[in-house]
C-alpha cells in the first residue's frame, strides 16, 4: 500500500490527486507518548472529507478552534481549489449535491420563528458551495408569495433533471401552521419553489428519479396511527396503515429495480424491511438480513437501494453490485486487522473516502483508488492524536443472566490489571456503542483509565435487546452496569476500589443514579446533561410537545404513565441525595434543547442544601451535543480533573 511518506519521498508526487495530503499533516505510526488532554477535547481537526461524484474532487474541512475553512482538492493540481470560510456555523454534514456543487448543513440554536411561541429549538440551514465560481452561498428558503421558514428538516434529495442539478429540501410552512413543505432549489438558476405542501402529520417524502413524489408517509400522533401514499395517476393514495404508539415505519428508498418502496418497521422481536409495489400497493416478502441494514447506501439520482451495512454485523458490507462489491473488498484488504468504515464514494465507487481505526494508522481518513489499487491516508482525524488506545469488544451475564455486549478501552502501556476504572454509559437510551474511536473513551484511556462502555438492555442492540429495556430506567439499565464492573473485577482488570461513572445525557443520568441508587460501587460521578428530576423532565415535556410520541417514548424506559407517577420516585436522583456517599461532578450547557439547563441546577441545589459535595460546571452556549471545541475542552478538562482529584489513576 502506498502512504502519504511514499510520495513525499519521491519528492514531487506523480499522483498529485492521491497524494493531496502534503496539504494537511502526515499521519500513520505511532509515536508512545500520549496526547494531552486539549488533543481530544478539541474538534476534530479534519472533517467531513468528501468525494466527487465523478471521482474527480476531494472536499474536506479543516477545523482550528471553532473556525472551519472548507477545501477542496482536484486531480492533477497541487493545491487547493478554493478555500472558503465556514467559520464557527456548527457543521453538521458534507456532501456533494453534483461535481460542481457541495451542500453544508449547518445549525443553530435559536428561538422560536417569529410569531411562534415555545422555547428554543435546533435549527437546521443549508450552505452551498460552487467549486468553478468560488462561491458560499446560504440557501434562502424564502419563496415569494408563500409563507416559508428559512430551516429544513430531514435529509435533502438530489435529482438531476433535464441535464440539471436540483435539491428536494423537506422545508416549513407557516400558512399550514407550521406544517412541512417540499421545496425545489435549482442549482442552475439558484431560486426555490413550493412543489407540495404537506398535512400537517406529513413527516417525510420520496422522490422518484424525475422529481415526482413517490411515497409519502404521514402520522397521526393522537390516534397513534401511520398512512403511507403512493403516486397514481398524478394523485397520491392511500396504500398502507398501521398503528405504532412509538416505533414508526420509514420510507428508506426505492427497491434496487425501482419498482416498489422499501419500508423499514420493527416490533418487539426484529427489524423487518418489506418493499411496498408502486404498481398495485401490495407488499412483498420481507427481506433477510441482506436487505434491511442498520445503514443503508442510497444511489444518489435515483433514491435506489444499491446496499447497505448488516444490522449482525457492522462490519460486514453488502453491494447488490457485483462490481461494487469487488470494490469494497478490495479496500478492506488494504487495511487488515482495523476498523474501516465507508464515509463517501464516487457514484461507481472506483474511489472511495474511507474512516479507518487501528494500531498501523491510529485514526485517520484514507482514499481507496480502485484503478491504481492504491490507498493512500488523507490526515489524521485529530492531528495531535498519533497513539490510540486498545479498544476490544467483550460480554458479560447480569444478575439475571441476560448477556451483556460492551467495550473496554485500555490504557496504553499498561498491564490489564487492577486498573482504575471509568464506567462510560452511552446516551439515547435507545442508542448502542460500536467499536471504532471514540474521542471520550480514548482521552480518558490516555490518562491511565480502563473505560468501560456497556451496550445496557434498552440499547438498540436489537429490537428484542431493546424491549428488555423498557420499563427498567434506573433499575436492570442500571444494574447492567454495575455488573459489567463485577465481571472486571473478577476477571483482575480493574481495581473495586478505585471505580467511578460519567456520562452525558441518559449517561448522565446513569451517573447520577450510580451516586445516589449504587453509592457502594462508584467512588465519584460525573453527570454532563443529565437528567436528575424525572418527574420534572416530564412535566417540561409535556409542556412542549403535549401528549404525545415524546412523552410515550420515556414513558416506555421509565416505567412511568404520568410526571407524577409514584414509581419515579424510585429511580429519581434528586430525590435519593441523602445516600449520597461521594462527590459529584455536574456539567451542563445553557443552550440545551434536549435536556434542560434546569436538570443540573435542581441538583446541584439539592445536592449543596443535603451538605454533600458538589461541583456545577457551567457551559455557556453549548447545546446537548456538545459542538463547540472550547466549551468541549472545557468539559474535557473538568472531568479529568475531577476524576485525578478523587480518583487519581
Amino acid at each position: 500500500m502506498r502512504t502519504t511518506e511514499d510520495c513525499a519521498a519521491r519528492g514531487r508526487p506523480k499522483n498529485f490527486f492521491l497524494c493531496f495530503l502534503l496539504l494537511l499533516s502526515p499521519a500513520s505510526g505511532y509515536p508512545e507518548a500520549a496526547a494531552p488532554v486539549a488533543a481530544y477535547g478539541r474538534l476534530p481537526s479534519l472533517e467531513d472529507v468528501a468525494i466527487s461524484p465523478d471521482g474527480n474532487r476531494l472536499a474536506f474541512v479543516k477545523t482550528r478552534g471553532d473556525d472551519r475553512s472548507l477545501g477542496i482538492y482536484e486531480a492533477g493540481k497541487e493545491s487547493a481549489n478554493g478555500v472558503a470560510k465556514v467559520g464557527e456555523a456548527k457543521l453538521r454534514s458534507l456532501e456533494w449535491a453534483d461535481a460542481d456543487n457541495l451542500l453544508v448543513t449547518v445549525s443553530q440554536t435559536s428561538a422560536a420563528p417569529l410569531g411562534y411561541t415555545g422555547p428554543k429549538s435546533e435549527a437546521f440551514n443549508l450552505i452551498t458551495y460552487n467549486v468553478n465560481r468560488q462561491k458560499l452561498t446560504t440557501l434562502d428558503l424564502y419563496v415569494p408569495n408563500e409563507r416559508t421558514f428559512n430551516i429544513i428538516g430531514g435529509q435533502p434529495m438530489i435529482r438531476e433533471l433535464n441535464g440539471a442539478t436540483s435539491l428536494f429540501i423537506q422545508g416549513y410552512d407557516a400558512a399550514g401552521g407550521f406544517s412541512p413543505a417540499l421545496l425545489r432549489y435549482d442549482f442552475a438558476h439558484e431560486v426555490t419553489r413550493v412543489v407540495e405542501k404537506g398535512r400537517a402529520e406529513t413527516t417525510h417524502w420520496l422522490l422518484d428519479e424525475s422529481g415526482r413524489i413517490a411515497g409519502e408517509f404521514s402520522y397521526r400522533d393522537q390516534q397513534q396511527t401511520w398512512q403511507i401514499y403512493i403516486r397514481r395517476d398524478d394523485r397520491l393514495v392511500q396504500a398502507a396503515t398501521g398503528h405504532a404508539a412509538i416505533d414508526l415505519p420509514s420510507l428508506v428508498g426505492f427497491s434496487p429495480d425501482g419498482s416498489s418502496l422499501l419500508v423499514e418497521t420493527h416490533d418487539r422481536d426484529e427489524w423487518e424491511c418489506k418493499p411496498l409495489s408502486l404498481k398495485d400497493s401490495s407488499w412483498g416478502a420481507p427481506l433477510g438480513p441482506d436487505g434491511c441494514f442498520q445503514r443503508f447506501f442510497i444511489e444518489r439520482k435515483s433514491g435506489r437501494v444499491i446496499g447497505g451495512v448488516r444490522r449482525d454485523d457492522d462490519s460486514q458490507y453488502v453491494f447488490y453490485d457485483n462490481e461494487r462489491q469487488a470494490h469494497w473488498n478490495a479496500a478492506l484488504r488494504a487495511f487488515p486487522g482495523e476498523r474501516v468504515r465507508l464515509v463517501s464514494a464516487s457514484d461507481d465507487y472506483s474511489r472511495m473516502v474511507l474512516l479507518v481505526f487501528g494500531p498501523a494508522h491510529g485514526y485517520v481518513y484514507a482514499l481507496f483508488d480502485w484503478y491504481t489499487h492504491q490507498a493512500t491516508v488523507i490526515g489524521k482525524v485529530y492531528e495531535d492524536v498519533s497513539a490510540t488506545a486498545e479498544d476490544r469488544p467483550l460480554s458479560y451475564s447480569a444478575a439475571d443472566g441476560m448477556v451483556i455486549p460492551a467495550f473496554l478501552t485500555l490504557p496504553p502501556g499498561r498491564a490489564p490489571k487492577d486498573l482504575p476504572l471509568v464506567v462510560l454509559p452511552h446516551g439515547g437510551p435507545a442508542y448502542a456503542d460500536a467499536q471504532g474511536f471514540d474521542w471520550w473513551a480514548q482521552a480518558l484511556a490516555s490518562q491511565g483509565y480502563a473505560v468501560l462502555q456497556p451496550n445496557y438492555r434498552g440499547s438498540t442492540v436489537n429490537p428484542s435487546f431493546m424491549a428488555a429495556g423498557f420499563g427498567e430506567w434506573g433499575r436492570k439499565m442500571q444494574t447492567d452496569l454495575s455488573d459489567g464492573v463485577g465481571f472486571l473485577t473478577k476477571e483482575g482488570i480493574v481495581d473495586p476500589k478505585r471505580v467511578c461513572i460519567v456520562g452525558a445525557s441518559y449517561g448522565g443520568y446513569a451517573a447520577l443514579a450510580g451516586a445516589t441508587l449504587q453509592p457502594e460501587v462508584y467512588r465519584c460521578a460525573v453527570s454532563v446533561a443529565g437528567l436528575s428530576d424525572l418527574g420534572l423532565m416530564l412535566r417540561r415535556t409535556r409542556d412542549r410537545a403535549g401528549l404525545g410520541i415524546v412523552e410515550r417514548y420515556w414513558d416506555r424506559f421509565m416505567g412511568a404513565s404520568a410526571p407524577d407517577d409514584p414509581r419515579l420516585a424510585q429511580i429519581s436522583p434528586i430525590l435519593h441525595v441523602g445516600a449520597v456517599t461521594s462527590p459529584i461532578l455536574l456539567i451542563h450547557g445553557t443552550d440545551d434543547t434536549v435536556v434542560p439547563y434546569e436538570q443540573s441546577e435542581v441538583m446541584a441545589k439539592a445536592l449543596r442544601r443535603a451538605g454533600k459535595s458538589v461541583d456545577f460546571v457551567t457551559l455557556k452556549h453549548e447545546d446537548h451535543w456538545l459542538s463547540h471545541s472550547a466549551t468541549r475542552m472545557q468539559m474535557l478538562a473538568a472531568t479529568v480533573a475531577f476524576l485525578r482529584a478523587n480518583d487519581p489513576p
